[in-house]
């Protein structure tokens, strides 16, 4: 299915994790459905499906056929070109025929339309086409960056849980003052004991309060399963109809207290629920935050002020002093100096000039200055910041999988244990006493719903991944989340990744006949048509020392060994020792220099010309400021670290001394090609890997790693091949995923540990009668509560924590830093003169 297609919906009513395996269980029966996961703390679906075989609609038709209610998005539309009433009809009636559109209204005063819509099924652009169509123009109105449907959806529900939850709590207060009088032995007015005035009282709790559990337990169970709707309108349905019983018709104790307040606690629970995982995506709302809301763009030969949404690529932005960034884009008149502490960290304004790359987000401290946007709306750094962020918290983790299959089993299984609880109480532990039965029976439900089970790993993911995205740290998905903890072995390139990836010229050694300045001119000249951070160096090297440079005749690059190019007619060979010796050069007369230079951690680039050797140039790359404490950190960890390089052997061990990695472990003269085999042999080995790298050439070694750390200051396609995104280009972020995997880890196991003990323990405690049907809906409401309170502490932890010290500036890490320089496509990045690494 290489053409396939991934759609997600936000789902509400979802009460459990059992009603999630449902819904997944009904999609993956569609036909052309490869993939189907359903997150019951985001409330989301997300399926990947053959577009030939099945469709968003269909997929739409499926979840709603299970009872449950999909979000729609919201879209405001300019409409301009309405002359009356009936043309803002007839736009109603052309949006309402959109297969997708759940609602059409047109304002022809206004001159707004605002569309309600899937958007699996049709997209804003579908909708203007639309409009446009019928003979009208439309643009999208306005909006803020931060406006939400879904959050207005839930905030609507939660207004009206609340009401529902006063109607509860109000006339549930007299009932449990009856039941506190009976249980310390006070007098109640005898009104509260009347038990018509309690049926009264019971009565609006049980069916308008309670409405929500009977209708969803209905529509669960005409659909051939059961959710934790059932459980609490069973339970609840026992105590109140045995208490009308004994109201109306046979002797006996009343229970509406018990009905009535279950009810009260459960949507209480659920309001908490809700508002605990609100905050679980705070990072999002944090994220979104930083975006500007307007821009002042030239149009027309004038500034005017406009929403951020409505920047196009190509056009001119002015930003002041004192104003946010609106877009990415790149200075083209004018220079400033801008914050870029939610990027980097560094709290020094940055200066900038024309030429320059700004990002959308930073702020402009001091001068105004103009710049062409080039990426706008979902293009930008920060919004793809967001997107990945959200992708993961949306994401499931494999360890997820056991407590969605327990809780797919589990409500019927527990139904039935309610069932053998109530035949045991009445037929043998108190034969005839029905009450008693009720009761039990009662417990054992409310008591068993598994929500905690459910919220136990989605509400860590989340809030892991946010954290991680505060800090620069961006995870894909909650599978990589989960795999990083059990990392064993790092393996490192060094250009880029250990070292700045900036070499620099240091030595220049000519042979008998040339002079130093030729043999780097020529050099230069020849590396003029090269992309590889060596040759640039060079290059940078030769204009640095003033020398004029030749454009090359001709230009070829050998991958992983060199250059060649023909200079004033000459020949000329910049590379590897490989590269002369395949073209039949010695350079006998100069290995003992390019020995030497090797031994100091420099890299010894060979020269020829015209098929004699004539000097070598030695350029060296600076290890990175924070490498060897990061890598210490690492092996304290327990964790290998490996070092992976083009370069030669003794260049690549200098290098390792340097940041303390052993010679034993440096794979040196490693081809672009063969650095995803080097990470396959550790993997065969039996040791979970981790590849960090920033270059093109390092996208297979990522892709083959069991997790890839891409670091953010890279290219692309690096980052597109990685599972973590270290949106700096610090190493110590390598071991701070770790130590952040290994936390959320160990917040997820304690979370499924305490719901199962505490459905485990809490089921046979109310089945022997130790546990009233009040105090199990407490104990009930308050689990979820409490899973949800536990994953909130991963806010707090800090995955750098390792790195600081009271004895020196803290370490920040704020937001990321998603500005960096790409690699040209087919250049050579690495491995050029056996030290590309």
């Amino acid at each position: 299915m290489a053409d396939s297609k991934t759609a997600t919906f936000k789902v509400l009513n979802m009460e459990c994790a059992a009603c999630a395996a449902r819904i997944e269980k009904n999609l993956r029966r569609l036909p052309g459905i490869a993939e189907a996961n359903v997150n019951f703390a985001l409330e989301q679906a997300t399926v990947k499906y053959d577009p030939e075989k099945v469709g968003p609609r269909e997929v739409r038709r499926a979840v709603e056929a299970a009872g449950y209610k999909l979000v729609a998005e919201r879209l405001e539309l300019k409409v301009g070109g309405m002359d009356c009433a009936s043309c803002a009809a007839r736009i109603e009636k052309a949006l309402a025929r959109l297969e997708g559109v759940v609602s059409a209204t047109v304002n022809f005063a206004l001159e707004r339309a605002t569309v309600e819509y899937y958007p699996a099924e049709l997209s804003a652009e579908d909708i203007k086409r639309a409009i446009r169509t019928e003979g009208y123009e439309a643009q999208e109105a306005a909006r803020r960056f931060d406006e939400d449907s879904e959050k207005a959806a839930r905030e609507r529900e939660a207004r009206r849980q609340t009401r529902l939850f006063v109607l509860a709590a109000v006339l549930s207060v007299p009932l449990l003052l009856v039941m506190f009088a009976d249980l310390f032995h006070f007098p109640a007015p005898p009104l509260l004991r009347n038990k018509v005035f309690e049926f009264a009282l019971a009565t609006p709790v049980q069916f308008i309060a309670g409405y929500q559990f009977y209708r969803g337990a209905v529509i669960t169970l005409s659909r051939g399963y059961a959710n934790m709707d059932v459980l609490i309108a069973l339970g609840t349905s026992a105590a109140y109809f045995y208490s009308v019983a004994t109201t109306f018709f046979i002797p006996g104790h009343v229970y509406y207290e018990t009905a009535s307040v279950i009810i009260a606690l459960i949507i209480l629970g659920r309001l908490l629920e809700a508002r605990a995982k609100g905050r679980t995506s705070e990072a999002i709302k944090k994220l979104m935050g930083l975006a500007a809301k307007t821009a002042r763009v030239v149009r027309g030969g004038e500034e005017v002020d406009i929403p951020v949404d409505e920047v196009q690529k190509g056009d001119v932005v002015v930003v002041r002093p004192g104003e946010k960034v609106p877009v990415d884009g790149i200075i083209i008149q004018g220079a400033s100096s801008l914050d870029e502490s939610m990027l980097t960290g560094e709290s020094l304004p940055v200066d900038k000039q024309a030429g320059d790359e700004v990002v959308g987000g930073t702020l402009n401290k001091y001068g105004t200055f103009k710049f062409r946007a080039t990426r706008v709306g979902a293009e930008t750094a920060l919004a793809q910041i967001v997107k990945i962020v959200e992708e993961a918290q949306g994401s499931k983790a494999p360890i997820q999988r056991l407590a969605d299959v327990i809780s797919g089993y589990f409500v019927p299984v527990v139904v039935a244990i309610a069932l053998l609880t109530f035949a045991a109480w009445y037929f043998f532990a108190a034969p005839g006493d029905l009450a008693q039965a009720v009761v039990s029976f009662t417990a054992v439900l409310v008591i068993a719903c598994p929500c905690a089970l459910g919220l136990a790993t989605p509400t860590s993911i989340m809030v892991g991944t946010g954290r991680g995205a505060e800090n620069g740290i961006l995870i894909k998905g909650g599978e990589h989340l989960e795999k990083a903890h059990a990392i064993d072995a790092v393996v490192l390139d060094k250009t880029g990744t250990i070292t700045k990836g900036e070499p620099a010229v240091t030595d220049v050694f000519a042979l008998p006949g040339r002079s130093e300045k030729e043999l780097l001119q020529l050099a230069a000249a020849a590396e003029r048509g090269s992309e590889h951070p060596l040759g640039e160096a060079i290059v940078r090297g030769a204009k640095a020392r003033g020398l004029e440079l030749d454009q090359p005749q001709e230009f070829s690059a050998v991958p992983g060994r060199g250059v060649a190019a023909r200079v004033r007619e000459k020949l000329v060979l910049v590379g590897s020792r490989r590269l002369l010796s395949e073209a039949g050069i010695s350079f006998d007369a100069l290995a003992p220099t390019a020995a030497r230079y090797e031994g100091e951690g420099k890299t010894a680039m060979l020269v020829a010309v015209d098929g004699a050797a004539a000097g070598l140039i030695a350029v060296a790359d600076t290890v990175k400021e924070h490498a060897a404490e990061a890598i210490a950190a690492l092996r304290q960890m327990g964790i290998k670290v490996v070092m992976l390089t083009g370069d030669n052997r003794r260049t690549a061990e200098a290098i390792a001394r340097q940041v303390g990695i052993d010679a034993a472990d440096v794979r040196a003269e490693v081809l672009p090609q063969d650095k995803a085999e080097e990470v396959a042999k550790l993997r065969r080995a039996g040791q979970v890997v981790a590849m960090v790298g920033d270059g093109i050439n390092d996208a297979p070694a990522l892709a083959t790693a069991d997790v890839g750390i891409a670091i953010g200051t890279g290219t692309d396609v690096a980052m597109e091949a990685a599972d973590i995104t270290l949106m700096r280009g610090d190493l110590r972020g390598v071991p701070a995923s770790i130590d952040l995997s290994r936390a959320t880890l160990t917040n997820i196991k304690q979370n499924l540990f305490w719901a199962l003990v505490y459905n485990s323990v809490g089921i046979p405690i109310a089945a022997f009668g130790y546990l009233s049907p009040v105090l199990a809906g407490a104990a009930m409401a308050l689990s979820s509560v409490s899973v949800v309170s536990n994953a909130l502490r991963l806010r707090s932890f800090d995955p750098y924590r390792r790195f600081r010290s009271p004895r020196r500036e803290p370490f920040r890490a704020v937001l990321p830093e998603p500005a960096h320089k790409p690699s040209p496509e087919g250049g050579p990045q690495e491995n050029r003169a056996e030290g590309g690494g």
